[in-house]
């Protein structure tokens, strides 16, 4: 095939002839060009993946995100009309209002009361998971302990806590879900939320996934801060997201070292070029004598530059992608995960990288022997 596309071309017809006279130094400024196209596209590759495969794990919990009072503009609580309107933006929303304060707290006669944290949560096995017991609906006047607080004061199912007074039990040890904005249980105190008292903290709003979440969060933003800023929307997503620009900016670095290699096999193809000049400038003189412009000459000693990179290029590319398809391989699990967009975009700049370089690198060679004065070159 790359012949009959020579015949068609007269300067890479010469090209392809000139550069398999010297197949080996030849040879070794393709390696160059291969070997610099693998090492930018697979640590472009790499990075990719590994972005891939952490932000997939960090998916299940980027579907939940908190709603807090906007306190910078003068909000100290949410009322349940907030609840309202957060309800009515989502019909598949799970919302989880939440009351935090700080009470005089006996662990079953341990000594005097101390001060503890205390967290009133609606329906907390919406948000929470059980180490020991069960979590009755409603929680009435039990109380749940965090999996720490209850190994420090040796509670469990069915001790007692006095709580300002008022002697409760124990009904379950439960630690966070690992759901998102959740507040973390293990030094708290769980009791059942006090409706009548139309004021909370936090209210924590669940999709089913990360999109859903942020289409809510966003809508629940445009809904309740549309006449002043009443509320913050807390969301993972966010933190994913600076994750992926720190993995963009890692992959950048990478591709930059990559690239070395090429600025090295850039410089072999012009030390070959330069070579081949010197060595042909009678030959370079014969065909200005009988006729060839310098444009003429220019092309070939470019098309010879060009090929090199091409081939080099297409080598290096396929190389690349099965050093991909091992990288998703033992980092995702699917080999065929390299021919995804962004990972083959890795492939055709690497490539698009490898043939510009190879031109840059041959275009001083190509100047020097089409400057070349005919008779000068004949006679040496």
């Amino acid at each position: 095939m790359l012949r009959r596309v020579a015949r068609r071309l007269p300067a890479l017809k010469m090209a392809y002839r000139n550069l398999s006279r010297t197949k080996v130094r030849s040879s070794l400024a393709a390696l160059g060009i291969v070997v610099g196209v693998v090492a930018i596209a697979s640590l472009g590759v790499f990075g990719v993946t590994l972005q891939d495969s952490i932000s997939g794990n960090l998916g299940d919990v980027g579907n939940q995100f908190t709603v807090t009072p906007s306190g910078e503009n003068g909000v100290t609580e949410l009322t349940e009309r907030d609840i309202e309107r957060i309800e009515r933006v989502s019909s598949t929303a799970t919302v989880t209002p939440m009351q935090s304060n700080i009470q005089p707290v006996d662990f079953g006669g341990e000594g005097p009361a101390s001060q503890q944290s205390l967290l009133a949560v609606e329906n907390p096995q919406r948000v929470y998971t059980t180490v020991e017991g069960s979590i009755p609906q409603p929680l009435r006047n039990g109380v749940l302990v965090g999996q720490s607080l209850a190994e420090e004061h040796d509670l469990g199912p069915g001790s007692a806590v006095d709580i300002n007074g008022t002697s409760r039990r124990v009904r379950a040890v439960i630690t966070s879900s690992g759901s998102g904005f959740t507040l973390n249980p293990d030094n708290r105190l769980i009791v059942s939320i006090d409706r009548s008292a139309r004021e909370y903290d936090r209210i924590v709003v669940s999709e089913p996934s990360g999109t859903e979440a942020n289409a809510t969060a966003m809508e629940i933003r445009r809904s309740l801060n549309n006449r002043e800023q009443r509320v913050s929307v807390q969301q993972l997503s966010q933190f994913i997201g600076q994750i992926g620009k720190v993995f963009r900016a890692v992959n950048i670095f990478l591709v930059g070292i990559g690239s070395i290699s090429l600025f090295v096999a850039g410089i072999s193809i012009l030390n070959v070029m330069l070579m081949s000049t010197v060595e042909r400038r009678e030959e370079i003189g014969v065909l200005r004598a009988v006729g060839f412009q310098k444009r003429d000459v220019l092309k070939m000693m470019l098309a010879e530059a060009s090929l090199l990179g091409v081939l080099g290029g297409l080598a290096g590319v396929g190389l690349s992608i099965v050093a991909g398809a091992i990288i998703n391989h033992y980092i995702a699990g699917n080999a065929l995960a390299v021919f995804s967009p962004q990972k083959l975009l890795y492939v055709s700049i690497a490539f698009a990288f490898a043939v510009v370089a190879s031109i840059v690198s041959g275009l001083y060679p190509a100047w020097k022997a089409a400057s070349e004065e005919p008779v000068e070159a004949l006679r040496s």
